[in-house]
């Protein structure tokens, strides 16, 4: 019983940790559930689950939904999606500390869009506390994801 409960818990742990993420949504800490990104990136790209590709595109749907975005976080995720295709060149799976630098990356570029398009001293310094908040989380959190499935 506590085998299949485990086992289950396991498998599921790439939902579970996106919709936990993306439900904590705090106005400063974490606006619009952007903190899911962080399961999203590292379960499509990092440690590939086949079935995350389409919770990815929901869960990157509801971050612009909640954040008012109009279809950014989802249409970045498919710019990620189809660079990565081009595995011969990147290959996510194989560097160090999770790929903390490639999301880096991605977050960043990400960030830089938005503080363009609506760009403020007020935006400047929400987006320079969002890419440094989310990038400093995505080690431990990618770490504890790591140790859930370090049997596997």
């Amino acid at each position: 019983m506590i085998k299949n409960l485990i086992s289950w818990l396991r498998k599921y742990t790439p939902l579970l940790a996106v919709i936990i993420l993306w439900r904590l949504e705090i106005s400063f800490w974490n606006p619009g559930g952007i903190l899911a990104i962080i399961p999203i990136f590292y379960y499509s790209f990092v440690r590939p689950v086949n079935w995350m590709p389409f919770i990815s595109i929901l869960f990157c749907f509801l971050i612009d939904y909640n954040m008012d975005t109009k279809l950014f976080w989802t249409t970045v995720y498919f710019i990620a999606y189809a660079i990565n295709g081009f595995q011969y060149f990147i290959d996510l799976q194989r560097t160090d500390k999770n790929a903390v630098v490639p999301f880096m990356i991605f977050m960043g570029a990400a960030l830089f869009i938005l503080m363009v398009a609506n760009f403020s001293g007020i935006m400047f310094l929400r987006v320079i506390w969002m890419f440094v908040w989310i990038s400093g989380l995505y080690i431990p959190i990618t770490q504890l994801l790591r140790k859930v499935h370090q049997d596997d």
